[in-house]
């Protein structure tokens, strides 16, 4: 009998170093895509009355990956990302004549986000990486990257609702996301050449910066990798797989 009690004590004494644990930090990663209307906002091309914004016209998309560190019920993500983007402007008067960009970049964002009661809010910066930008007018297509900034950084707000698991191991997430940017995309060479429209009457009133804009839907699928955790009865911590 007293053998028997000892193998239940310490059967329970294992149960209780291995579950009874506090998690410290855990783990995720996930794959992502966001998709949505992008545009390069420029005050003064919005103000001409030569040209039109066709914001019907101007799309974009980005597929990539996170990984993420979490405390609780707040953490630190980042997020990379391949994007696609495209802005349409249109002379007033002449519905033909559009004049597009299309470009192509590598976005980080090192976010802070915060998920409760099924749901999340995320905050943070934002760097872009343009790859290429193509300019199509009337007259053909144009590479014009040299008339952009290589490097752009943006500000970014997100929210959403958690629609698929809720413990760590796995979660589908949807929400939406607005990305602004916060420097001139315009390089000095572009200054020169009037872009982003590339219409010399533009600044007649005074040279304006461009901000590239992006407002959309976001999708997550989340994988838990693991997490550090304590047992409850002071022992050194470690490193748990999902």
């Amino acid at each position: 009998m007293r053998k028997k009690s000892l193998l239940v004590f310490a059967l329970l004494s294992i149960f209780t170093t291995v579950f009874g644990q506090k998690k410290i930090v855990w783990f995720d990663a996930g794959l992502k895509g966001q998709v949505g209307n992008s545009s390069l906002f420029n005050q003064a091309v919005f103000d001409a009355k030569s040209v039109n914004y066709e914001l019907g016209l101007s799309s974009g998309y980005s597929i990539g990956g996170k990984l993420s560190m979490n405390f609780s019920y707040s953490g630190l993500a980042i997020d990379v990302m391949y994007a696609k983007g495209k802005n349409t402007f249109t002379e007033s008067g002449q519905p033909n004549n559009n004049i597009d960009h299309n470009w192509s970049a590598i976005d980080v964002y090192p976010l802070f986000r915060n998920a409760r009661n099924l749901g999340y809010f995320e905050i943070g910066p934002k760097i872009s990486f343009l790859g290429n930008m193509d300019r199509t007018d009337a007259q053909g297509t144009v590479d014009v990257t040299s008339e952009f900034n290589k490097i752009n950084y943006g500000a970014v707000l997100g929210f959403g609702v958690n629609l698929i698991g809720s413990d760590g191991a796995f979660s589908g997430i949807l929400g939406l996301r607005l990305e602004y940017g916060i420097n001139d995309m315009v390089s000095s060479a572009g200054k020169t050449n009037f872009a982003p429209t590339n219409l010399g009457n533009i600044y007649d009133e005074g040279y304006k910066t461009t901000h590239p804009v992006f407002a959309g839907i976001v999708a997550e699928l989340n994988w838990g990798i693991g997490y550090f955790a304590r047992a409850k009865c002071g022992a050194r911590s470690k490193f748990i797989m999902f």
